[in-house]
């Protein structure tokens, strides 16, 4: 390492610093040669400025961000009358590691010293608002801008309409905007960001159009709004012309793309993501290779979703989730099991979505001692608090298995009330036992909490016809003909020669439903002659 002897070799060093280790090292190097004893804040001041500038490559962790900020706190101290410059530094330093309080007491200190402030002190103290959600607070330093003469500057700007559209207050981000004289694609950008926050999407759309100029953020939020909002078609399709664009996704364009190929079952096109990946040498990070399994996963390809989870050198809970979800999801309890005691040994702390993804892989095989294992242990092994989504997938299973007396004490014992999936669960495994008097209790709470789902009383009826209980069934079908409730139909989709075919509960709309019919008589026919 190059050893600073003066003033100006320690610049050229701290340029050419690789990351925060590296300017530690330069540090306690000027320290040992002594050019901090006789005038160290100028000195300290590039240190400051070195520091700053290499924090986002960092990627910082909790624990590391806690140690970074004592550092430039500790550097910071130590010059003697700080300017405007290292104290829009420092603060902008605690911003980017995630402490948006250290930078608005900074801030306060400087107002009080009387220091002058300049067009980056208010964006820096803005984001931190924006991190802290204080609304209130960065409408009080919108009003010192406006009186300084700061509110016209285009940073100043673009920072009030993020810190509104991050609050939810889309429309004062949309005052500033429209009174604002000048934009660029940041302003564009922040905007379209509230506005999907939002839900408004037709707004978003309107407003991405209107823009002179677009980067990936601006498409890869957009692309986001239309997945988020299930527009999943639409979703692709302008993923698609991003392409046909020529600009070059980022990793959040791209993984909303692979959600809306999942909610849409479309694994060829996803599939054409994938391969743009290749193509194209995309860094397979984390975040994308949890958008991959995930997208896979949905699709059913799992043995592609596992090998590309295996070949992923770098997983967090994320992507350790998605292949848990995937596996319950498809009834692979052994394989969820397995992955889940990986994932502990790896030393990453599951969260409730990887108990609930191995609950629900445990409910589909039957695993009935490895679940109440679990779930036994959520609490005072993984620290992770039940909800009633872990409840809800322990009646099911329970009450699947046979044990509908478990599965009812196990609700009445709950911290809370039982939800419709709660309930739900317990009156379908009183259906597969004929457990009547349970199924009655499970069905009335159901009616309770969701009165217009008519699937609690088509499930008592069929429960009643099971036992011969005539007149309770046409007392059930009359409640469900004279309430507001209706059954939702059955729904399913397949896709044939690039074409998807989506087909309902006794459906005859299909243009060949004669041919459908006909085949499944024949399938039909075929069963009932393998049995005998």
């Amino acid at each position: 390492m190059l050893i600073p002897r003066s003033s100006s070799a320690l610049l050229a060093v701290l340029k050419k610093c690789s990351g925060i280790k590296h300017l530690h090292q330069v540090h306690a190097q000027v320290i040992a040669n002594g050019l901090l004893s006789a005038d160290p804040s100028p000195v300290l001041a590039r240190f400051l400025f070195a520091f700053t500038a290499l924090i986002p490559a960092a990627s910082l962790s909790s624990p590391s961000a806690e140690v970074s900020a004592s550092y430039v706190s500790s550097v910071f101290r130590a010059i003697r009358d700080p300017s405007t410059f290292c104290y829009n530094t420092v603060i902008r330093a605690h911003t980017l590691l995630a402490s948006p309080a250290s930078a608005l007491l900074l801030f306060v200190e400087m107002r009080r010293l009387g220091l002058p402030l300049d067009f980056h002190s208010f964006p820096f103290a803005l984001k931190a608002c924006a991190q802290l959600q204080a609304v209130s607070l960065a409408r009080a330093l919108h009003c010192q801008a406006f009186k300084l003469g700061f509110a016209a500057d285009l940073f100043v700007v673009n920072s009030l309409i993020r810190v509104n559209s991050v609050c939810g207050h889309v429309a004062d981000a949309h005052r500033v905007f429209d009174e604002s004289s000048c934009h660029d694609v940041v302003s564009f950008n922040s905007m379209i960001d509230g506005l999907v926050k939002l839900g408004d999407v037709e707004s978003a759309r309107r407003l991405f159009e209107e823009m002179p100029e677009r980067d990936a953020v601006s498409w890869g939020t957009l692309v986001a709004g239309y997945a988020q909002t299930k527009q999943c078609e639409e979703a692709v399709r302008l993923f698609d012309l991003m392409i046909a664009s020529g600009i070059r996704p980022d990793n959040f364009a791209i993984v909303s793309a692979l959600s809306a190929c999942a909610q849409l079952g479309e694994i060829d096109r996803g599939k054409k993501i994938h391969e743009y990946i290749r193509q194209n040498e995309i860094r397979i990070d984390p975040f994308l290779c949890t958008g991959l399994v995930d997208m896979y996963m949905k699709c059913g390809c799992i043995e592609i979703a596992m090998e590309l989870f295996e070949a992923s050198p770098e997983k967090n809970v994320l992507t350790w989730n998605a292949l848990l979800v995937g596996l319950g999801m498809h009834g692979y309890g052994h394989s969820s099991l397995d992955y889940f005691s990986r994932m502990v040994f790896s030393g990453l702390r599951p969260d409730g979505v990887s108990i609930l993804g191995v609950l629900v892989g445990c409910s589909h095989a039957g695993l009935v001692h490895e679940a109440s294992e679990i779930f036994d242990e959520m609490e005072s092994v993984y620290g992770i608090t039940r909800e009633l989504k872990h409840y809800g997938c322990m009646a099911d299973l329970l009450a699947r298995a046979g044990l509908v007396k478990e599965a009812e004490d196990m609700i009445h014992m709950m911290p809370m009330r039982g939800d419709i999936f709660v309930w739900g669960g317990l009156l379908g495994g009183c259906r597969i036992h004929g457990n009547v008097e349970t199924a009655e209790k499970a069905a009335r709470n159901v009616m309770e909490l969701y009165p217009e789902d008519g699937g609690a009383y088509s499930i008592m009826a069929n429960i009643y016809t099971s036992v011969n209980r005539w007149d309770d069934v046409v007392k059930t079908r009359r409640s469900l003909s004279a309430s507001a409730a209706k059954k939702s139909s059955g729904c399913s989709m397949i896709k044939l020669h690039g074409i998807s075919h989506e087909f309902l509960s006794a459906d005859s709309w299909h243009p060949e439903i004669e041919e459908v019919y006909f085949v499944l008589h024949l399938i039909g026919q075929h069963q009932q002659e393998g049995w005998h």
